[in-house]
């Protein structure tokens, strides 16, 4: 997976900004249970009262607590107060807020900040509790002995003429609209963060195709042999898609998950650190269950890629080879063979999926039961007055947020296999290193004559025992048409594909007019070249845009030339549509020597310097092949012409025809001197005509 972190410096920014925005995010979530522990302790149980400090209390509760300090905390609380009667200056002011002030003097609490007000806060809440005869309260913390305070404090309130009621609900109403607010920044967050994984995601993904195919098209034929065409449409879209996937989800939970974890903790211990253990408790039997599931699954998320290469192999061979599968009755075959690719990819997700189906129920069940739990300890500590109900409930929360986060990372360490493998997959293609490469300092290629000469060259495929060509040596010349003929595996189409690179010699040269092809640069070299394939390949669109794919600049007039060479005009004319004639995927539509016409008027329209005919006259019958190769002779006249065939029709008039014979050359010349002197053409000769139609 780490190869391909490399396709994602594009989205940098994007994932720089979801980060930040999940951090965002991940703070307003953790924040939430606290604003719901205080709406519930200080909201609901102490009434909107948020500390034992009152902000207001009569000189006769002043006396009476002062009572109950010590000489520096009276000085304190004094300090901090001010003394309110009917001499004040702000005495009309207060008057409005306090009626008692007429007939009694009041302290108003001046203003401090936080720490200030922390540092009073037992002083006060002591002095409040004894005077009103509460007793067990030296063993209680902060929070519990303000919430222990407030009753006093809300009849203290109630004695100054306050409507505690409105103070209860003006702190909930704040409390309820600040939680409000952060859940929708938190809910934006997560809105933009989808958006911005999405696009980086979907980017990745499209730089990742192109990728692959732009390396599918810099494949020479020792590279196609090592994927099969099945396994490289897989690996450009289910496998990418796997990948899109598991970014999505890692920009998402990768680093919200982690915070969600660590923050959670954090939090959770400030409410209670003696529950800690529940949480450790859910992490440990969680941690264990993702491992198990990861352990069992694992090794499935190898196969399952593999499944579906062979699953689409099968499917492609079946759609492309139908005709024959007909034609033989293999049906029930074929059946059998693709619903044993089925069934074993289905058999291998399902077992995949039934783990992954245990996971979620298994999980809740954890979660449930420490939710349980932390009911059940909390309870007895609220009972013992050493933890308010606002904050178990924040605790349960928290503890909630903690086994999510593993939750959503476990999701993650699920996804990753398959992703991993698919990831692999893709970047066999991605770092392949063609074997044919274009020189660093290649020779210019511009006007050449066209003399292709094949000096002592042998050529071996990748992983074969021998030589599939032999020291092979011959010179053809400008002008002139040399002919290949032979048995079948005898060498031809390997010879004519040393041409234009799609394999390289492994011995010896090639040559174009003295300069070895492999000092050139593919590009150059192959707009030298017309060539048609031994199985002529079409493109889906129309018969005009086949033919000029070889010059998209060709002329109509040129066009129209090229294909009454080929003797492709007969049956064009016969379309509706004439050239405008749309061409199925493959030619599927189009006859076999229908296709090898269109492919030679391909070739034709971009009048190269060499043409190249692997087998190219071998679907048409004798009246065309002659016609065609008649009306050759006027437009490749000052070309070099090279072709293999296996009629001796149709190279019988050939300059030069090589035999050769287990990648061998067996004899060399023309029809009438190879008739005199090597054995094996004749043999071939004498299996298609009579002696006196040789004659």
């Amino acid at each position: 997976m780490f190869k391909l972190v490399k396709y994602l410096k594009p989205f940098t920014i994007l994932i720089i900004t979801a980060i930040i925005l999940l951090f965002v995010q991940a703070m307003c979530d953790l924040s939430l249970p606290d604003y719901m522990s205080n709406i519930v302790n200080k909201g609901i149980q102490q009434g909107g009262i948020e500390s034992a400090v009152p902000k207001a209390m009569r000189q006769s509760t002043m006396d009476k607590i002062s009572l109950m300090m010590g000489d520096n905390d009276r000085v304190l609380v004094h300090k901090s107060y001010t003394l309110i009667d009917a001499s004040s200056a702000d005495y009309n002011k207060y008057m409005k807020d306090y009626p008692i002030l007429a007939s009694e003097s009041i302290y108003i609490l001046n203003q401090m900040d936080k720490e200030q007000m922390d540092a009073l806060n037992p002083i006060l809440g002591k002095a409040i509790l004894a005077v009103s005869g509460f007793k067990k309260f030296t063993a209680l913390d902060d929070n519990m002995i303000t919430q222990a305070a407030v009753g006093p404090i809300k009849s203290e309130y109630q004695a100054l003429g306050l409507n505690t009621d409105n103070i209860q609900n003006n702190y909930i109403m704040s409390a309820g609209v600040l939680m409000l607010l952060i859940s929708l920044l938190s809910a934006a967050c997560a809105v933009i963060v989808g958006l911005l994984s999405a696009r980086a995601a979907a980017g990745l993904s499209k730089n990742l195709r192109k990728g692959i195919f732009t390396k599918v098209e810099s494949f020479s034929n020792a590279e196609f042999d090592k994927f099969s065409t099945a396994s490289l449409i897989t690996r450009t879209t289910n496998d990418i898609t796997q990948i899109q996937m598991l970014v999505i989800i890692m920009i998402r939970m990768v680093i919200y998950a982690p915070i969600m974890g660590a923050g959670g903790v954090v939090k959770a211990l400030t409410k209670s650190s003696s529950m800690s253990w529940t949480i450790t408790l859910a992490v440990v039997v969680l941690l264990g269950l993702i491992i198990t599931v990861f352990t069992i699954a694992m090794p499935k998320f190898k196969t399952i890629q593999k499944l579906i290469d062979r699953l689409n192999l099968v499917t492609r061979e079946n759609l492309t080879g139908m005709m024959v599968i007909r034609a033989f009755n293999t049906q029930e075959f074929e059946e059998k063979r693709f619903d044993k690719a089925n069934v074993d990819l289905t058999n291998t997700n399902l077992f995949v999926n039934r783990v992954m189906v245990f996971m979620m129920p298994a999980m809740m069940l954890i979660m449930n039961g420490v939710t349980l739990l932390i009911v059940w300890v909390g309870a007895h500590q609220i009972a013992e007055s050493s933890m308010q109900v606002g904050d178990m409930m924040a605790f349960m929360q928290y503890a909630m947020q903690i086994l999510f986060s593993f939750l959503m990372l476990s999701m993650m360490f699920i996804m990753i296999p398959r992703a991993s493998v698919s990831a692999q997959r893709v970047a066999e293609v991605l770092e392949i290193k063609p074997t044919i490469v274009d020189p660093e300092e290649p020779k210019a290629l511009h006007e050449i004559e066209g003399v292709v000469e094949f000096r002592n060259v042998s050529f071996r495929y990748p992983g074969a025992e021998g030589d599939a060509l032999k020291d092979v040596s011959f010179k053809a010349l400008p002008g002139q048409t040399t002919a290949f003929i032979g048995s079948t595996g005898s060498g031809k189409t390997t010879l004519i594909n040393l041409i234009p690179r799609f394999y390289d010699v492994t011995e010896g040269q090639v040559l174009i007019d003295g300069i070895d092809v492999r000092e050139v640069t593919q590009h150059a070299l192959r707009e030298k070249i017309g060539y048609v394939p031994q199985k002529g390949s079409l493109f889906s669109g129309t018969i005009q845009s086949n033919l000029k794919y070889a010059d998209e600049h060709a002329t109509d007039e040129a066009i129209n030339k090229a294909a009454e060479i080929a003797q492709a005009m007969e049956f064009i004319n016969e379309k509706p549509e004439h050239f405008g004639t749309e061409i199925s995927q493959g030619g599927a539509n189009v006859s076999g020597g229908q296709k090898q016409r269109l492919s030679i008027a391909r070739a034709l329209v971009k009048k190269p310097d060499i043409y190249l005919f692997d087998d190219s006259f071998s679907a048409l019958d004798f009246k065309t092949d002659a016609a065609l190769r008649e009306a050759l002779k006027s437009q490749i006249e000052k070309s070099t012409v090279l072709i293999v065939a296996q009629r001796i029709s149709t190279i019988m008039n050939a300059d030069q025809i090589i035999v050769l014979e287990d990648g061998k050359i067996a004899g060399m010349g023309t029809h009438r001197e190879l008739m005199k002197s090597c054995e094996t053409y004749q043999e071939i000769a004498l299996s298609q005509f009579s002696k006196e139609e040789l004659a």
